[in-house]
C-alpha cells in the first residue's frame, strides 16, 4: 500500500535491499484493479522505468521479471501505450532481457487460463468469454512489432520461444485455436519467419492427423450418429445451443452439427479452417489473387511438403493445404505436378519417395477439377513414356521379373496411370470419342500390361480391376487373362515376428496410398468439396460389355464408394469378371496407415 500511495519521483531510488523494493512492487501485479488511480500511478512508475532503463541491467532481471508480470494487457488504453513505450526503451538499451520480453508476449497468445473450484477440485481451463481477446492479441501484436523495430535480431530470438510454447494436442480447441492463428500472424510482420512458422505449424498438424485414422473418425460420427434423440441431456441441449453463439476473438464459429465427434478430429478440422483461410487471405487482395504473394506462399508450402509431408505415410488431410493452393491458379497446379514427377524419376532419391510422389501424381491427377483434361493428358504422355522406357532398359535384363523391391516407383507411376484413367476416361473420350481413342491406344497399355514386371499382380486390386474393365470396354487391352494367373499365385511377404519369420500374402504390396482420398472434416470440407471430384458410379451403359450381367436396383450413395471398395463388390452394380474380384480383399481407402497383411483366396 505504501508503495503505491507513495507520491511519483524524479528519478527511480532503490533504497534499502533489492528484496525490499521487489517485495513492494509485487503489490502492484498483485492487486485487484483499482480503477483510475492505480492506472496513473503505473503509468508514472513505468515511465520512471522507462527513464531508467539504462540502470535496469542483469543484476536486475528479478525486478524486470515482475514488470513483465504486469497485468497490462487488462488496463487502460494509458497503462498498455505506457508499458509499449516502456518494453521498447527495455530491450534497446538492455538487449539481455530480449529473451523474457518475447516469452511475456508470446504466452499471451492463448486465451487467459481461469480457475473454477468444483466440489473441491480446481478445473483449470481457457477463458472463453473475455470479450476483450481480440482487441488483447492486437496488442501483442503490437508489442512484438515494437520489440522488432528495436532489436533487428528479434526473429532468430523469437523462433525457439514459439516452438516452445506451442500448446500440447490435448489442451483445449480453443487455446490451440487462438496460438496458431496468432502465430500465423506473425508471418504478416516478420516474413523472415513464415516458412519456420508454417513448417512448425503443419508438424503439429501433421502429429494430430496420423494420430486419428480416418477409421477412427467414420466409427467416432457414427457411434455420435447412432446415440438416439432419447439419449441426449438437458445439460447436452444446453451445450449446443452455446456451440450456436458466435463467440468474439477470431472463433472459428460453428453448430453442433458440424462438430466432429473424435476429438483430435476436432482441433485438427478447426485449425485446418485457419490455415486455409491464413492461404487465401495472403494470396488474395481486395478479393483478387496476387500472383506475388501466391507464388512466393506456394514455395514456402512446397518447401514444406517436401520436408515434412512427402515423407510421412498416409495422413489424411493436411497435405490439403498444396491441394488448396493449386486451385488459384492452373499454372500452380502444372509447377506442383511438374515438381513430383522429378522427385518420381530421380534415381537419386530414396525409393519410398520416389513411389509417393507417384501416389500424389495419380491422386491430384484424379480428384482435381480444376486440372484440365488437356493437363492430364499432358502428364499421361510424361508418365507413359516413362515407363516404356523403363520396360526397355528392364524388360531383358536380370532384374526382368515381378519384384516391388527393385520396382517400386515403377509400379507406383502404373497404379497412378491406372488410377487417372479409372477416374479420368471419360473426359479423354468426350467429345470426339474417336480421336480420344486414338490417343487412349497410342499409350500402348498392352505393352505395359504384358510385360515380365507384370504391374497388375502389384497394383491395388480396386484399381486393378476397374482399369481392367475400362480397357476392356474400349478393346484398349484384355487384362482378365493375366489378373486370373496372377490370382492363382500368391504374392509371398516375410514378415519378421516373435515366432520367427512367417510368409504370408497382401492385396497392397506396395503399400501404397492415395493422399487425395476423400476429406471428411466437417468445417474445413467445405472449402475443399467444390474443388473435389468424387467417385461417380459406373452406369449401365459404362459397363454393357463386361462378361456378366448388371444387376438392378442400386442406389446412390453419398459416399466415395470407390474408395471403400463397394462399387465392384457390396453394391450390387456389377461383378466385373469371373474371380477377378475374390481377392480385392482391401482397396484403397485401407491405405490409410499400412494395410494389413491379407490372405489372397485360391479362386474357385
Amino acid at each position: 500500500d505504501e508503495f503505491i500511495r507513495s507520491p511519483p519521483r524524479k528519478t527511480v531510488r532503490f533504497g534499502g535491499t533489492l528484496s525490499d523494493i521487489l517485495l513492494k512492487y509485487e503489490k502492484v501485479s498483485a492487486a485487484p484493479a483499482l480503477g483510475g488511480t492505480l492506472d496513473a500511478q503505473i503509468i508514472n512508475w513505468l515511465h520512471e522505468f522507462r527513464t531508467s532503463v539504462a540502470y535496469l541491467t542483469k543484476e536486475l532481471e528479478q525486478l524486470v521479471k515482475i514488470l513483465l508480470k504486469l497485468p497490462w494487457l487488462r488496463r487502460s488504453r494509458e497503462v498498455v501505450e505506457e508499458y509499449l513505450g516502456f518494453l521498447g526503451n527495455l530491450v534497446s538499451a538492455q538487449t539481455v532481457h530480449l529473451r523474457p520480453c518475447l516469452r511475456m508476449i508470446v504466452s499471451q497468445f492463448v486465451p487467459p487460463r481461469i480457475t473454477i473450484r468444483e466440489d473441491d477440485v480446481d478445473i483449470s481451463d481457457s477463458d472463453d468469454d473475455d470479450e476483450n481477446l481480440s482487441e488483447n492479441f492486437n496488442t501483442c501484436h503490437r508489442a512484438l512489432q515494437t520489440v522488432a523495430r528495436y532489436v533487428p535480431s528479434t526473429p532468430q530470438f523469437l523462433m525457439p520461444i514459439l516452438v516452445e510454447y506451442f500448446p500440447f494436442i490435448n489442451k483445449s480447441e480453443r487455446t490451440l485455436e487462438c496460438y496458431v492463428h496468432n502465430l500465423l500472424r506473425v508471418t504478416v510482420y516478420l516474413p523472415t519467419l513464415r516458412l519456420q512458422i508454417l513448417e512448425l505449424i503443419i508438424e503439429k498438424l501433421l502429429k494430430l492427423d496420423v494420430s486419428t485414422p480416418q477409421q477412427d473418425i467414420e466409427d467416432a460420427e457414427e457411434t455420435a450418429n447412432n446415440s438416439g434423440a432419447e439419449e441426449k441431456s438437458t445439460e447436452e441441449g444446453l451445450f449446443d445451443m452455446e456451440e450456436d453463439e458466435e463467440r468474439k476473438g477470431n472463433k472459428v464459429v460453428s453448430s453442433s452439427s458440424e462438430r466432429m465427434a473424435h476429438p483430435l478430429a476436432e482441433r485438427l478440422d478447426i485449425l485446418m479452417t485457419i490455415l486455409f483461410s491464413y492461404i487465401k487471405d495472403v494470396c488474395h487482395v481486395d478479393g483478387k489473387l496476387n500472383i506475388d504473394t501466391t507464388k512466393d506462399l506456394y514455395r514456402d508450402l512446397v518447401s514444406v511438403f517436401d520436408k515434412l509431408i512427402l515423407p510421412t505415410h498416409a495422413s489424411c488431410h493436411v497435405q490439403y493445404f498444396m491441394f488448396y493452393i493449386c486451385s488459384f491458379k492452373l499454372g500452380l497446379a502444372e509447377a506442383f505436378l511438374d515438381h513430383l514427377w522429378k522427385k518420381l524419376q530421380d534415381p537419386n532419391n530414396p525409393s519410398v519417395i520416389r513411389q509417393t510422389a507417384g501416389s500424389y501424381i495419380g491422386s491430384f491427377l484424379a480428384r482435381a477439377k480444376f486440372v484440365p483434361v488437356v493437363t492430364v493428358k499432358a502428364c499421361l504422355d510424361l508418365l507413359v513414356n516413362w515407363m516404356h522406357k523403363y520396360i526397355d532398359n528392364q524388360d531383358k535384363g536380370a532384374n526382368a521379373y515381378c519384384d516391388v523391391a527393385l520396382h517400386g516407383p515403377f509400379y507406383s507411376t502404373c497404379q497412378a496411370v491406372f488410377y487417372t484413367l479409372v477416374f479420368r476416361h471419360k473426359q479423354l473420350l468426350d467429345g470426339n470419342l474417336r480421336k480420344g481413342l486414338s490417343y487412349l491406344q497410342s499409350l500402348n497399355f498392352e505393352r505395359i500390361v504384358m510385360c515380365q514386371l507384370n504391374p497388375l499382380k502389384i497394383c491395388i486390386p480396386s484399381v486393378v480391376n476397374l482399369f481392367a474393365a475400362i480397357t476392356r470396354k474400349y478393346q484398349l487391352v484384355f487384362c482378365y487373362t493375366i489378373i486370373e494367373r496372377n490370382n492363382r499365385q500368391f504374392i509371398p511377404v516375410v514378415r519378421s515376428g516373435t515366432g520367427g519369420d512367417l510368409v504370408q500374402t497382401c492385396t497392397n504390396p506396395l503399400d501404397s496410398f492415395f493422399p487425395f482420398d476423400p476429406y471428411i472434416l466437417k468445417r474445413s470440407k467445405k472449402t475443399i468439396d467444390p474443388l473435389y471430384q468424387f467417385w461417380e458410379e459406373l452406369s449401365a451403359e459404362d459397363l454393357e460389355n463386361l462378361k456378366k450381367p448388371i444387376k438392378k436396383g442400386t442406389s446412390e450413395d453419398e459416399d466415395d464408394d470407390f474408395l471403400k471398395g463397394e462399387t465392384p463388390q457390396n453394391d450390387g452394380v456389377v461383378g466385373i469378371a469371373p474371380n477377378s474380384y475374390e481377392s480385392s480383399t482391401r482397396s484403397p481407402v485401407s491405405s490409410i496407415g499400412s494395410p494389413p497383411d491379407c490372405y489372397v483366396p485360391f479362386p474357385q
